[in-house]
């Protein structure tokens, strides 16, 4: 039996399902929401932020967007039918898996923090609410360029100060002020959810 009508799927980072992302998904757990965080990377122990390379080697060459859109499609198609409501909320290259996830009509809101590579795939239109958040600056791309593309996709998009990680609290890049106000919007932004009714067709 479930404890909720309501589930979360949690997608991690490169690095897997390490302490940040169980902080997380107790955070939603606490919401009263039911959680599941599937382990993409098929390895027992997450890879430690010093190996930040051989990680994204290992993600990309071992898993891709691709492969875990298709597995987290699969996962959301099991669930369907025991929850009124499934939400997706990823970080890093989960929230890029999330994005590439929001054009199925299973899903019922998206979440997403700094995806990234999500400006690789401007060619998905969402189906359902989505909710993104960016560092002030990415290294690799112009946050100012993607969001303004995203907005006309009726994306819901936040910009916060700091960088590619502020809402770690187990990272060097982690900001307090910043992470702590984006999750006060994830809050607001799923309690609007949860009270919106699926039209009837």
């Amino acid at each position: 039996m479930n404890k909720s009508d309501k589930l979360i799927i949690v997608i991690h980072e490169i690095y897997g399902v390490n302490q940040h992302i169980k902080t997380y998904c107790n955070h939603f757990a606490k919401l009263g929401y039911e959680v599941f965080c599937p382990n993409l990377l098929n390895k027992e122990q997450p890879f430690p932020y010093d190996q930040e390379e051989t990680a994204y080697q290992y993600f990309t060459n071992e898993i891709g967007f691709l492969k875990a859109r298709d597995k987290i499609n699969i996962i959301i198609k099991e669930n369907r039918e025991k929850y009124k409501k499934i939400y997706l909320v990823g970080f890093s290259v989960g929230a890029t898996i999330s994005w590439l996830c929001s054009n199925v009509n299973d899903v019922d809101g998206v979440i997403g923090y700094y995806g990234s590579r999500i400006r690789n795939y401007m060619n998905v239109y969402p189906k359902c609410p989505v909710l993104l958040f960016f560092p002030e600056k990415e290294e690799a791309f112009d946050v100012d360029d993607i969001n303004p593309k995203l907005i006309e996709k009726n994306v819901e998009v936040h910009k916060f100060e700091g960088k590619h990680g502020f809402s770690d609290r187990f990272s060097m890049k982690y900001n307090k002020h910043s992470a702590e106000a984006a999750f006060q919007i994830v809050v607001d932004f799923l309690e609007s959810l949860d009270v919106r009714h699926i039209p009837i067709n």
